[in-house]
């Protein structure tokens, strides 16, 4: 009888390996475009974006949390550090994703990772759709192997420009023909269902362009290739020390938030997609801590979880965490022994990945429905949206979390005045407060008081208040003092 249970469990370990060792594969190839695709996308050399898959899969891939799902560089972090990169140097994102992966071990050492649960979903979906628009905007300019101006609003404004350049140009027209093809087989690859389940759609689009620009000898710019020793610049004690800055420190807030954020709730996405071990909030955020702790000592791009790689992995039959450690082990493969292979690469492609990553973040899906029937929920999507494309990324989501915060308070600070008014005129008029009496409703409260009777006595209940804010404890109570001295009496009843 042992030996039949022995038997069985190895039965059972070699079957659950074989799963692994598959999906691990799969979402190799799902990583490859898209760690390079970010990496070009952050204004980065393209190693670096292996370099955070790497230590997504090693490392963070070992440690506890979540059980399936897949960490490394992602297209919602491409903005922000792009823009770090531009304004504090290249050097200085070690320090900058340093500094983030500590902030996210404390945050998890405290137990707040499941209080990003608590974080409105329409404001996380207005980040990620504000990015998705930001991220083409600033895209359909590498489509062309043009150069971006600058913030999303300025690329959004110069995209006529953009249009009317490339028109007149033969080597523009060639690499958007590329990037164009890329996105239609993006597109179009995943209907073909058997074919899909044998390569993944980015990896077969970014090889047929890949081919079909050598073998049409296409003048199209490339990715530049650094060699991945020499493209990992651990931060410098300079580089250290301007984490003391202002703005330096909103930026390194920024990383942090916004990657958690991104992170616990595509935890809560995998989570609904399998039957397994579901994700220890607190520790996944520690393991993405980690995580991004390496991966600022190596100065390479910070890290979330990612949910397209997660859901390959889950789709592919992953059972373990093995199989995220695997698609390491096959990543740094491929950079130590391969990293050449990223110099043919047409960078209108890789763009042509991330434009179709970009619409895939944008609510098409939702947006009608959340209109339909939560308005308010939709007015902070929108204006989320479009603060991170007119602002930036960090000032945007604080915008929306504000107006998230407002719209919360004016929808619970409810209040109802119940008046009944005797027929006897020596009786006084009845009021009883019902609800939540904060400072939003003063007005209306106010309007209410003042329409009762002038002739008549009032007896004020506030008993029916499951709260009241000392701003309208003050305006009730200076109501009633002012009505003492009138004609009528007031009786405030608590």
């Amino acid at each position: 009888m042992k030996r039949l249970l022995s038997s069985r469990a190895a039965s059972s370990r070699a079957a659950s390996f074989r799963a692994d060792f598959t999906a691990s594969l799969v979402v190799f190839l799902v990583a490859v475009p898209l760690c390079v695709g970010v990496a070009v996308a952050s204004g980065v050399p393209a190693e670096l974006g292996l370099v955070t898959g790497v230590v997504g899969g090693l490392l963070t891939g070992l440690l506890p949390g979540s059980s399936l799902q897949v960490s490394g560089p992602a297209a919602g972090l491409t903005v922000l550090v792009f823009e770090a990169v531009k304004e504090y140097g290249l050097g200085a994102l070690g320090a900058l994703v340093l500094a983030a992966g500590v902030l996210q071990l404390a945050m998890g050492a405290l137990k707040l990772g499941r209080w990003f649960r608590a974080i409105s979903v329409a404001v996380v979906q207005g980040m990620l759709a504000g990015i998705g628009l930001v991220l083409i905007a600033g895209q359909l300019y590498a489509l062309t192997d043009a150069k971006a101006p600058g913030s999303g609003l300025a690329n959004i404004g110069g995209v006529p420009t953009l249009a009317a350049a490339t028109v007149g140009s033969g080597t523009a027209l060639s690499a958007l023909a590329v990037g164009a093809g890329t996105v239609a087989v993006l597109v179009l690859w995943p209907r073909w269902r058997r074919g899909a389940r044998v390569l993944p759609a980015p990896l077969v689009a970014v090889a047929l362009a890949t081919t079909a620009v050598w073998a049409l000898d296409l003048p199209v710019a490339r990715v530049r290739v650094s060699g991945l020793l020499d493209a990992i610049q651990p931060p410098g004690m300079s580089d250290l020390g301007r984490l003391t800055d202002v703005g330096v420190l909103g930026t390194v807030l920024a990383f942090a938030l916004i990657a958690s954020a991104e992170s616990l709730f595509s935890a809560a996405a995998v989570d609904r997609l399998h039957d397994g071990p579901k994700t220890d909030y607190d520790k996944e955020l520690m393991a993405q801590g980690a995580g991004n702790t390496v991966c600022g000592l190596l100065g390479a791009l910070p890290m979330t979880a990612v949910i397209v790689r997660s859901a390959a992995n889950v789709q592919a039959g992953a059972r373990t965490k093995a199989s995220r450690v695997l698609h390491g082990v096959w990543l740094l493969v491929f950079a130590a022994a391969f990293p050449a292979a990223l110099g043919i690469v047409p960078v209108a492609a890789l763009a042509g990945v991330l434009i179709h990553a970009g619409w895939k973040l944008l609510p098409w899906k939702s947006w009608r429905p959340l209109w339909r029937e939560h308005r308010g929920e939709a007015v902070v999507l929108l204006v989320t949206a479009l603060a991170i494309v007119t602002v930036n990324m960090f000032e945007g989501v604080l915008i929306g979390l504000l107006l998230a915060i407002a719209k919360t308070a004016w929808e619970t600070s409810h209040v109802h005045l119940d008046i009944h008014t005797p027929e006897d005129a020596g009786q006084p008029v009845l009021v009883r407060a019902v609800g939540n009496a904060t400072f939003l409703r003063l007005p209306k409260i106010l309007d209410q008081l003042d329409a009762l009777p002038d002739h008549r006595d009032v007896e004020l209940d506030l008993g029916g208040l499951r709260h009241l804010d000392h701003a309208c404890e003050a305006a009730l109570t200076n109501w009633a003092e002012q009505h003492r001295r009138s004609l009528r009496a007031v009786e405030l009843v608590s």
